[in-house]
């Protein structure tokens, strides 16, 4: 595992941004597992400013995110698919149609994973999987259980993300209680991961997950056993190691 600290959110924006371009540029016919959030934002920000300067070409690229709540359309506003296009795919020559987000309005769940599982399948694999970190370890919707899952499920929200969602939505009942999610499983297929995490509230939790006891009660300590993850943080959430 590898570490990058940064002085601030901006520098790790870019920094993250650098790595997810190398992997464009190297392999232009990548697959690129996207996250949402608001630590990923300044990530994609950089992408499109690199994008407009004829740096980087998104054309023959595609990407699969790794959640979507249960119960939204594409259209609406607190959507991932809604998020992905908003800050990143309507600003970049990207194919939208080779880019993948869980069926939220499938309501048979085990339908709307193997599906999904189906897609990435298709897809070959993940070259480079963009994660964020929760505050209770967390990575896409995977969060504290008892086991790790292995492939795309449908997942009861704890109240701790509930609650750190709701900044998003007009209050807290419009939250969704369910969501789909790749599994760790499948996240663990990924080529290379790349972790960014900003903001000393991430502090302890960063020193949990990767320097901790592997466990799914903090299902981002798998990550440990990866042969390929950088974790970029700023100085804050890194102020804890």
């Amino acid at each position: 595992m590898k570490i990058i600290k940064a002085k601030d959110y901006e520098q790790m924006s870019r920094m993250a941004a650098n790595i997810l371009s190398a992997q464009v540029i190297m392999k232009p016919d990548c697959v690129l597992g996207l996250a949402t959030g608001s630590t990923p934002i300044g990530t994609y920000n950089q992408l499109i400013e690199w994008y407009k300067k004829g740096d980087i070409d998104f054309s023959g690229i595609t990407t699969v995110n790794l959640d979507e709540y249960k119960g939204l359309s594409p259209e609406n506003d607190q959507s991932y698919r809604y998020f992905m296009n908003t800050h990143l795919f309507d600003h970049v020559n990207i194919d939208k149609s080779r880019t993948f987000v869980p069926d939220g309005l499938e309501a048979d769940s085990a339908k709307a994973c193997s599906d999904y599982d189906q897609i990435i399948a298709d897809c070959g694999g993940i070259d480079l999987q963009l994660l964020g970190l929760g505050n209770n370890g967390h990575i896409g919707f995977n969060e504290p259980a008892d086991a790790f899952a292995k492939g795309t499920h449908c997942v009861r929200l704890t109240q701790s993300t509930i609650d750190a969602n709701a900044r998003f939505f007009a209050s807290l009942d419009e939250v969704p209680r369910e969501a789909y999610t790749m599994g760790i499983g499948t996240i663990m297929l990924a080529k290379k991961i790349v972790v960014v995490v900003n903001g000393s509230g991430k502090a302890d939790i960063v020193k949990k997950a990767f320097f901790g006891p592997i466990t799914p009660q903090v299902p981002a300590s798998i990550l440990q056993l990866h042969s390929d993850v950088t974790v970029v943080g700023d100085a804050e959430a890194l102020s804890a190691l």
